[in-house]
């Protein structure tokens, strides 16, 4: 039937959006990054050092951003933050507080991890409900 076929060809359409939407992940700004992590890396208790002369200016643009690296030092662990994008700062951390930031970055996971389980289920309700408001009222017949 001619108007069947343009049902299914509307609700591939309608489908094919969705599905695409859905998968569609914004991307993190640095700032964005920035203003995200060093929250957590202050509440794990890595301590914030303010860059306040040209030569930490420089020794900060040599380190990699945005991204929580670590050295050894007297056989122990410790960390480091380099932010050149928010804060122009460096925040430091031992063992303990690295171990607190990691727990605190799973919890972070977790309710992202819920939140977009919540809008899948809610994308999928909403395509439930225009599957049937698309309805011809035509029975569907199987050949």
């Amino acid at each position: 039937h001619k108007d069947m076929g343009k049902f299914i060809c509307i609700r591939q359409l309608i489908l094919g959006v969705l599905l695409m939407s859905a998968g569609c992940v914004t991307q993190e700004t640095p700032l964005q990054r920035a203003k995200r992590i060093e929250p957590m890396l202050s509440a794990a208790g890595f301590h914030m050092q303010p860059i306040t002369n040209s030569a930490q200016q420089s020794t900060l643009q040599t380190m990699t951003p945005l991204k929580v690296r670590y050295y050894p030092y007297n056989g122990k662990m410790h960390y480091w933050f380099a932010d050149p994008v928010y804060c122009d700062c460096l925040f430091v951390g031992n063992e303990e507080a690295y171990q607190r930031y990691q727990q605190f970055r799973l919890q972070e996971q977790n309710v992202q991890e819920q939140e977009r389980t919540a809008e899948m289920n809610e994308e999928a309700a909403q395509q439930e409900q225009m599957n049937w408001m698309m309805w011809p009222g035509e029975p569907f017949l199987m050949p």
